[in-house]
């Protein structure tokens, strides 16, 4: 694989903790949320900085693939739904609702531009087969 980018996060403390990337961009605390018997407040959590990071990503998969369609965007959207479960052997899973909101498209092109964006978003292809990933289109009315 040639590499086209790499950047470095150290976490100390997991869940109650603080995580820092190696440039100082990304500086911040963590506390565990509420729903997993933390105290939650006004600090994040690794799902969402999940959902932010695979929302961008599917989200520039998607230009990506508008492009190569000559298909406008417009003022488009992602939102990422992600959910910590547990399964029936008690591991923790994650799954992930993603809400494609495009503007002005049509059903079938739609359809098209979120199923090709899946194959070709780099978090979609590092969680196929491992957590369970729903694509909703949304339109307008």
């Amino acid at each position: 694989m040639k590499n086209l980018y790499k950047t470095k996060v150290t976490t100390h403390g997991g869940r109650n903790g603080r995580t820092r990337s190696e440039d100082g961009i990304l500086d911040m605390e963590l506390k565990k949320p509420e729903g997993l018997g933390g105290k939650g407040g006004d600090h994040s959590n690794p799902e969402q900085l999940f959902g932010a990071g695979y929302s961008a990503c599917y989200g520039s998969a998607l230009e990506a693939v508008a492009k190569k369609h000559k298909v406008d965007l417009g003022d488009y959207s992602v939102t990422a739904t992600v959910k910590l479960g547990e399964t029936d052997s008690g591991n923790l899973q994650l799954s992930v609702i993603l809400d494609s909101y495009l503007p002005g498209v049509d059903v079938e092109t739609g359809e098209k531009l979120v199923n090709e964006a899946h194959e070709v978003c780099p978090y979609s292809r590092a969680t196929r087969d491992n957590i369970d990933v729903t694509l909703n289109l949304l339109l307008d009315e």
